[in-house]
């Protein structure tokens, strides 16, 4: 049975953006800020996995004060910029199975090894967890300074690319 791939994962629902409080919201690397009355697809699913599984690679700080909020999921724990780690959306970090285990990640010609340390969670957002972020997409991987630097890409670039990734079994 063939299933088409756009259909496995269909959203879950929708979110109502609400203003960030002053000083909330940190936009480190150009994150985007909840706005206020706009809706946002939730998701509690993501793209089946496969060898060559596409995302979209974003980039995140997971130190203390920066754009990925608190603490990491997996190990209650900040991550330094200069450690290859990841957070995936919600329906690939699954339910924290893939948690402190690795995956690669092959973009812009070349691969990279990184510790899978959060969610990016594509079911809720827009509150003080949250960053009053909006929720994340369903297919991001979204990586360290570290993981951008790896991949060779040139600072300027940082931000958003298309990319391929893996367990690393």
């Amino acid at each position: 049975c063939f299933v088409v791939e756009a259909d496995t994962c269909k959203p879950s629902g929708k979110l109502k953006g609400k203003k960030p409080p002053p000083g909330k919201c940190n936009q480190e690397n150009d994150s985007d800020c909840c706005i206020e009355g706009k809706f946002y697809t939730t998701y509690k699913c993501s793209p089946p996995v496969s060898s060559h599984t596409k995302a979209k690679l974003t980039i995140n700080s997971f130190e203390p004060g920066g754009d990925g909020g608190g603490r990491s999921e997996c190990d209650n724990h900040y991550h330094s910029d200069d450690d290859p780690v990841v957070a995936l959306s919600t329906g690939w970090f699954n339910h924290k199975k893939r948690c402190l285990k690795y995956i690669n990640i092959h973009g812009n010609g070349k691969s990279v090894k990184a510790k899978v340390v959060d969610e990016c969670d594509s079911t809720m957002g827009c509150d003080s967890v949250h960053d009053y972020q909006p929720p994340c997409p369903n297919n991001i991987v979204d990586a360290s300074k570290a993981v951008w630097k790896a991949l060779g890409v040139p600072k300027d670039d940082w931000g958003e690319m298309d990319i391929y990734w893996s367990d690393t079994d």
